[in-house]
C-alpha cells in the first residue's frame, strides 16, 4: 500500500463547531415566525427551501439567510411584516459572527501530524466566513494549504490531492461528512474517514461505504493512532 504524504481536514463540525448555531437558528425562526405562519410546517419548510437554494447559492450562511427570508415570505403568503424581515437578516448576520470552539484534542492532534505530514483545510462554503473562521480558530499555523470549495466530488478531491500532495492513493480525508468528507475521498482513491459530530444536516448523510480505505473514529483525538497504524 502507497505511503499515506497527505491529510485534508473538513473544517466545521470536525475542526470546531458549527451545526449547532443552525439548529439554534431555526428555532428562532420558528420561534419569530410562528405568529403569523404554521409552526408545524414551518421546519420542513425551511429544510425544504435550503436545500432547493442549494444550488442557486451554495453552502454557508448566506446561503442560509437567503432560505429564511424566502420561507419568511412564502409562509405567510407574503404578508410578513418588513421588521421580521429584519429580524430574520440579524439571525443571519449573528450567524456570521459566532465563537469558533476548535473540538478537545484537535490543537493537539494536529500538533502531532503536521511535521511529518502535509496538512490540508478542505471545507465547503463561503470564502469570507470559512477565512473568518479559520483566522479565528488559531489552527492556520498547522496547515500547509487551504481549500475553500463550492462542493465536494472525487473529481475535486482528486485535483486537489495531486495539487498539493501525490495523489489520491497516498492521501487522507476526514470529516463529519459522509456525503461530502468520506465517499468521494474514497471514491478518488484516497482513505475516508469520518469522525460523527452531534448535530448532521440531513444533506450530509450517506451510506457506510464498502471499502477497506473507509474507517470510523470517535474523535479527532484518534486520529493519530490511526495514522500510525497505516501510515
Amino acid at each position: 500500500m502507497p505511503e499515506l504524504t497527505t491529510i485534508g481536514f473538513d473544517a466545521d463540525d470536525t475542526l470546531w463547531h458549527h451545526e449547532k448555531y443552525f439548529v439554534s437558528t431555526k428555532a428562532a425562526f420558528v420561534e419569530l415566525l410562528a405568529p403569523h405562519a404554521d409552526r408545524a410546517l414551518l421546519d420542513t419548510q425551511l429544510h425544504d427551501t435550503e436545500i432547493a437554494n442549494v444550488l442557486h447559492y451554495g453552502f454557508g450562511v448566506k446561503s442560509f439567510t437567503l432560505s429564511m427570508i424566502e420561507t419568511a415570505i412564502a409562509a405567510t403568503n407574503g404578508r410578513v411584516p418588513a421588521s421580521v424581515i429584519s429580524e430574520v437578516i440579524e439571525l443571519g448576520r449573528a450567524m456570521l459572527v459566532h465563537p469558533v470552539d476548535p473540538y478537545p484534542g484537535v490543537r493537539e492532534t494536529l500538533e502531532a501530524l503536521h511535521t511529518g505530514y502535509k496538512l490540508l483545510v478542505v471545507t465547503r462554503g463561503d470564502l469570507f466566513d470559512q477565512e473568518r473562521k479559520l483566522a479565528a480558530s488559531g489552527l492556520m499555523p498547522y496547515f500547509d494549504e487551504v481549500e475553500i470549495v463550492s462542493d465536494k466530488t472525487a473529481l475535486v478531491y482528486d485535483r486537489i490531492f495531486t495539487r498539493h500532495g501525490d495523489g489520491p492513493k497516498r492521501s487522507m480525508m476526514i470529516g463529519n461528512s459522509m456525503r461530502a468528507d468520506v465517499v468521494p475521498a474514497i471514491e478518488a482513491g484516497a482513505w475516508g474517514i469520518h469522525v460523527p459530530s452531534e448535530h448532521v444536516w440531513s444533506m450530509d448523510l450517506a451510506d457506510d461505504p464498502k471499502d477497506t480505505r473507509f474507517r470510523r473514529l470517535p474523535d479527532v483525538a484518534s486520529v493519530v493512532e490511526l495514522v500510525a497504524t497505516i501510515g
